[in-house]
């Protein structure tokens, strides 16, 4: 037994050392199998015919390692399309699994930078990665063409390299950038897409002194979902999730920005203290967003552009409060990678994360 015992350690240990010898041929031979199963996987013909939310972006301008800045990809059937563009949002959509050379459109709810500041990566992504041979449409209230145009010329440097290397039969002049496609909700809610099974509105909410801000109610083949982009509790987000099955809902907690704020004032940045202070008057507590969702008797609660971020788990209660008891259903703090599936046809809700 000892002799059987000892040729086992001795086998154990020339195969540890071999492994450690040939470790980086075992890891090309591991990365080329990878490579070869994600090149050729479309995770959203994986997908079971519905729709299907989640979060490209959890987060809001303060940096956090699990939450990039906002962005919500809707996946309606065959198509892909994201709502606002954050930092990091496309890299984050490539770490789910979906390919940016399969966004349709981009539809943007205001244009503070948090939102934006993602859109000329995504936009040079999305031609590249698809080999598009049009612009990506950037839908968006009044002020967009300023958005958009500003990102074209940012990156116009950058299309004359990619095409002078690439080549015009790889990188078609003509998919380059994005378009605008302004619309205006002065008048009342505005549909931005009514398309077969998709239908898409955009509603004013209150995220004064930006404005304009919108909202979008989102519906496909029975299933529905509201993202409520930055917002003050909103009689228009409650009205238009009212029956929904998901509300997307921003949410920033008073009492942990206070704590940011005192930390501020003590350590005499008395300028950054009060834009902590200043933050509190134009979102939504988790508490309120629960409040809407109860009375909207919303199907479940994803709460995003979480302020401020929660380096560990033990701050999600404190930054809850009564959330939970105040709605009954299902409640999620967002972390980037998110997914809520509404498959057509039923009532069923599949949550999972793709990261």
């Amino acid at each position: 037994m000892k002799r059987v015992l000892l040729a086992l350690a001795t086998t154990a240990i020339v195969a540890a050392g071999a492994g450690y010898l040939f470790r980086g041929e075992i890891a090309l031979a591991l990365m080329q199998r990878t490579v070869e199963r994600t090149m050729a996987t479309n995770a959203m013909a994986e997908l079971p015919d519905g729709l299907h939310v989640g979060l490209c972006g959890a987060g809001a301008p303060m940096p956090s390692p699990n939450r990039s800045g906002p962005c919500v990809v809707v996946i309606a059937g065959p198509r892909l399309i994201v709502i606002d563009s954050g930092t990091g949002g496309s890299r984050t959509l490539a770490r789910m699994g979906l390919d940016a050379g399969q966004i349709e459109r981009v539809l943007l709810t205001h244009f503070h930078s948090d939102h934006i500041d993602g859109l000329g990566e995504m936009m040079l992504q999305r031609w590249v990665a698809g080999a598009n041979t049009a612009p990506l449409p950037v839908h968006g209230p009044e002020g967009v063409g300023r958005v958009v145009a500003g990102f074209n010329e940012a990156y116009a440097l950058d299309k004359g390299y990619r095409l002078a290397h690439h080549g015009p039969d790889i990188v078609a002049p003509s998919g380059f950038g994005g378009v605008a496609v302004a619309f205006s909700v002065a008048g009342g809610d505005v549909v931005v897409v009514d398309e077969g099974d998709l239908k898409i509105t955009a509603f004013a909410v209150d995220h004064a002194p930006i404005e304009p801000a919108v909202g979008y109610r989102i519906a496909y083949k029975g299933r529905t979902a509201v993202i409520s982009g930055d917002t003050k509790p909103n009689a228009s987000v409650e009205t238009h999730a009212t029956g929904t099955d998901l509300l997307v809902h921003d949410a920033l907690s008073p009492k942990l920005v206070g704590l940011l704020e005192e930390g501020a004032r003590k350590a005499g940045r008395g300028k950054l203290a009060q834009i902590m202070h200043d933050i509190l008057n134009y979102h939504t507590t988790p508490e309120e967003a629960a409040g809407i969702a109860a009375r909207a008797k919303v199907k479940a609660l994803l709460l995003y552009h979480i302020v401020p971020p929660l380096p560990i788990s033990a701050l999600e209660g404190p930054f809850l409060g009564k959330a939970g008891e105040i709605y009954s259903g299902p409640l999620l703090i967002g972390i980037d990678g998110d997914f809520v599936s509404m498959p057509a046809g039923g009532s069923e809700i599949v949550f999972s994360n793709r990261l």
